[in-house]
């Protein structure tokens, strides 16, 4: 741990799963959704309109959606009235159980993120996580994934705090306080989520997007390695200027290239820079 005030490289990551580390295309939650909307009022949703709020909590995902437009208006041609707190309540008890059965189905890691981390271990950075999935489903996704090899020092939970989940900085900071980070100008927090980003400015930490393996490019590994790069370049564009309007300091493709982000963060820090 630095006993300077004066922070001068990285010392914690903080990353997301879904999308950033696991699950390519971060489809477990989004596909949960669909099928719990189906399943508890039989109303139909697509699979674009359910990534829409993708990174809050989950109740708060689906209070995002009855609230969307073209969704609050269906709702309302179907049922005759707006979505209230009762609904929404129903739809997270149904999508509990769904998610928590199907995430390890999704729990492969995104290529480059066994290299990252051993990178991340040879720079004594320590490495945080936090999730829009309530703890009821991470308790499975944590197993799997420690079966994989990952196993992050702390991990903070959409439920878990009283003061809420994304866009807060709360569930970031939490993480600081579980490290025994000295500041958070020397974290970095990764994420493929719009409320992520913001997650880690609030938080006051450096915010990097990631751009091709998350909920905005919406790929499968297949498909982007079947993908011209004419395409990739493309979509890589337009999720770029969406991070970056967010307000992300940098933007990545996938994990694979968070080592050399790391190396030229450093240097900002060793020059006076600061998030």
């Amino acid at each position: 741990m630095q006993t300077s005030n004066k922070p001068t490289r990285v010392e914690a990551v903080i990353l997301d799963w879904a999308g950033t580390v696991v699950d390519f295309g971060s489809f477990a939650p989004t596909q949960i959704f669909v099928d719990a909307f189906k399943q508890a009022f039989d109303f139909d949703l697509t699979l674009e309109e359910a990534r829409g709020p993708m990174g809050l909590g989950k109740w708060q995902h689906i209070e995002a959606l009855g609230n969307t437009p073209s969704i609050a208006k269906r709702w309302k041609k179907q049922f005759g009235k707006a979505m209230d707190n009762q609904d929404i309540d129903h739809i997270y008890r149904t999508f509990l159980p769904l998610q928590t059965d199907r995430v390890a189905d999704h729990a492969e890691l995104i290529p480059g993120t066994t290299e990252t981390l051993a990178f991340l271990q040879s720079q004594s950075i320590q490495v945080g996580s936090t999730t829009g999935y309530p703890r009821q489903v991470m308790r499975r996704l944590l197993t799997e994934a420690s079966a994989r090899g990952y196993s992050p020092a702390t991990c903070v939970c959409a439920d878990d705090l009283k003061a809420g989940a994304r866009p807060g900085p709360w569930m970031a900071l939490q993480c600081v306080i579980d490290m025994g980070v000295g500041s958070v100008a020397r974290c970095v927090k990764v994420d493929d989520t719009l409320p992520g980003i913001e997650e880690g400015l609030n938080a006051g930490m450096w915010t990097v997007g990631v751009a091709m393996t998350g909920s905005l490019a919406g790929l499968t590994l297949e498909q982007y390695q079947q993908m011209s790069e004419d395409d990739i370049q493309t979509i890589r564009q337009r999720v770029t200027e969406e991070l970056l309007a967010a307000g992300a300091h940098f933007v990545i493709d996938s994990i694979a290239q968070l080592p050399a982000l790391i190396s030229r963060i450093n240097d900002k820090l060793t020059q006076g820079e600061r998030p």
